[in-house]
């Protein structure tokens, strides 16, 4: 991964992010044992998983609605459409958790959260799981 650089830890952490089953995690703390500074592996993976959920807010929220509802069908997905129209735009911050998170990213586009408040809580909770990781590792 040093070898190409960020740009594959953020193509990696941007799948991650959709409902491609990555684990951007595991990414993170590749490119950080092969050698890529830890401050360089958080910004890289941070744009990158933030363009993702990005792309899972644009499916919900101008996606073709059946397209959208049938890719909602697992369980976890019914839980968090049901969260998410329980309790509103606060289930953002339980955006970063793994399994709900990318689906809620998805739901919070279909309630048609406002951008920047999306933004704000989806942006802020992956970036600072990013860095409690790294710094329970005590990455360089």
């Amino acid at each position: 991964m040093i070898d190409v650089g960020g740009i594959s830890l953020m193509l990696v952490s941007a799948l991650a992010a959709t409902l491609v089953p990555l684990s951007s995690e595991a990414a993170l703390f590749a490119a950080v044992g092969a050698g890529m500074n830890s401050t360089e592996a958080l910004i890289w993976a941070s744009v990158g998983n933030c363009i993702g959920v990005t792309i899972n807010y644009a499916l919900g929220r101008w996606g073709r609605e059946q397209i959208v509802v049938r890719s909602l069908q697992g369980k976890w997905a019914q839980r968090t459409l049901q969260w998410m129209e329980r309790h509103g735009w606060p289930t953002l911050l339980l955006s970063w958790l793994p399994f709900v998170g990318d689906p809620l990213t998805l739901v919070a586009g279909l309630s048609k959260i406002p951008f920047p408040l999306f933004a704000l809580f989806a942006y802020g909770t992956r970036i600072l799981r990013y860095w409690v990781l790294l710094f329970l590792v005590g990455s360089n």
